[in-house]
């Protein structure tokens, strides 16, 4: 009977942190792209309110961190003892690669909102990619 290896806990936490934050912070990228920015929760105009291009790009972020984080805790796991085809490994790979070259092309190009409030808004994406990673690795690593 093949033995089957199982990868630490934290080891495996700790990736899906990562990608999740890659993942949330290359969706963040790629919203402000296409106008989806964090920046209009900082509008110091008092009497406007908050876009809701703002909003949405907020729950996108959040939504690619957990998901990222769920998923490749998940992957993570099975991969450990070989439940994971040649085939999907290297499609993931690809869809990995994919997203985070359209990320850097979209960061390459010049920021349509002011240095001050993209600095903010790529904090405010980094914290909550991380705190949803991390939410979603934990879910996932407890339902296995």
């Amino acid at each position: 009977m093949a033995e089957t290896t199982t990868f630490p806990r934290r080891l495996i936490l700790a990736g899906a942190m990562i990608t999740g934050v890659m993942l949330a912070l290359a969706v963040h990228m790629l919203g402000v792209r296409f106008g989806l920015d964090l920046g209009g929760l900082w509008r110091k105009d008092p009497l406007t309110f908050m876009p809701a291009g703002a909003a949405i790009a907020w729950w996108l972020i959040a939504a690619m961190g957990f998901v990222g984080g769920y998923v490749t805790a998940n992957l993570m796991d099975s991969a450990a003892s070989g439940r994971i085809p040649q085939r999907m490994r290297n499609f993931l790979i690809a869809i990995g690669v994919l997203v985070l070259a359209g990320a850097g092309q979209a960061a390459s190009a010049p920021n349509a909102i002011a240095s001050a409030s993209g600095v903010l808004a790529g904090f405010a994406a980094l914290a909550l990619g991380g705190i949803m990673a991390f939410c979603g690795a934990h879910f996932a690593l407890k339902r296995a």
